[in-house]
């Protein structure tokens, strides 16, 4: 007949097992001695044996390996410890935790063993990532409008001269056409686009004139590239409006893209505007333009701060404008 003692350990490997918590006995001299059947399954260990006996240490690196030795020390002096930090798993593929490690203590007192309970947080972690990137782009976002309207507003004020109705009319015309911009980025992050009219609607609002010439075979982008597109066109447009060629008079901007042999080519170049000076930290927009449009496309964005004008050059796999 089955002991209350065997009852109880028939729960805790049951509770063991369905645990998708890491769950491990660390030895005071930070080796493995112990993992549960959930914890081997979240680490995607085939086989405990072949790494029974490794220092806990090795799973991680940087400022996390300082944070694992910050808590076994704890351990050992018997205080807990938590902390965050991303870990590979025994497969390498890339996980972030957020770990317990409290001591074990023995009857006499004295911390005997070290219990880590870790939890796999990567999606959470993930969103949260996703959501300071969306917020630090929606004030990044606000400034440049901001700072559009305000070149805008300039821009159709240098004709002072001119009858007070004609200017008020094209600045009333520039900012329709910067609303209708804006419209342009809503809509790209829910549907696709053609890249020639996101291009025209983008850089409607700096259009005065012939100072800016796109050209280029048609291209339809997935909702996800689109929007990558536009806020790149968008930072690209403001900062010309700002700093660039379209910021005095006799700027040109030239806008051209092509496919060739499976491959899309995107390239933007300033001309005729203030001599230009690489900058000694790359800014928000800069990292933005260059890692959101690469990422986003599949492909390389470069950001070339040449003497003549800035020049934005992309270049991706065709078919990688069409995934969502």
């Amino acid at each position: 007949m089955p002991t209350q003692l065997d009852k109880d350990a028939r729960f805790l490997r049951a509770v063991l097992a369905a645990s998708d918590d890491c769950i491990k006995v660390i030895g005071l001299d930070g080796t493995l001695e112990f993992m549960s059947e959930g914890g081997q399954r979240v680490m995607e260990v085939q086989d405990f044996e072949a790494i029974r006996g490794c220092p806990w240490m090795q799973f991680w690196e940087g400022a996390s390996k300082a944070e694992a030795e910050a808590a076994l020390d704890a351990a050992r002096a018997g205080h807990s410890y938590r902390f965050q930090g991303p870990a590979n798993t025994a497969a390498g593929n890339p996980r972030y935790w957020d770990v317990q490690v409290t001591p074990i203590i023995a009857s006499d007192g004295k911390p005997e063993a070290i219990l880590s309970v870790s939890r796999d947080i990567t999606q959470m972690h993930a969103g949260e990532e996703r959501y300071r990137l969306l917020a630090g782009e929606l004030n990044h976002r606000i400034k440049n409008l901001l700072a559009m309207v305000s070149g805008i507003v300039n821009q159709s004020l240098r004709g002072a001269e001119e009858p007070l109705d004609i200017v008020k009319r094209r600045l009333s015309d520039r900012l329709q056409a910067l609303a209708a911009a804006q419209d342009v980025l809503m809509m790209a992050s829910r549907h696709g686009a053609e890249l020639k009219q996101l291009v025209e609607v983008v850089l409607s609002p700096h259009r005065s004139g012939e100072r800016i010439d796109a050209d280029g075979p048609s291209v339809t982008l997935s909702s996800k590239c689109a929007l990558a597109m536009a806020l790149a066109l968008h930072e690209l447009g403001t900062n010309a409006v700002k700093y660039g060629a379209l910021s005095v008079d006799g700027g040109h901007v030239d806008v051209s893209w092509s496919n060739q042999d499976g491959e899309f080519h995107f390239r933007w170049q300033e001309s005729g505007g203030p001599h230009v000076t690489a900058p000694q930290r790359r800014g928000f927009g800069s990292q933005m333009i260059e890692k959101v449009l690469g990422n986003y496309l599949g492909g390389t964005a470069k950001l070339d701060f040449a003497p003549d004008g800035i020049v934005l050059s992309l270049d991706a796999p065709i078919a990688a404008l069409a995934e969502g």
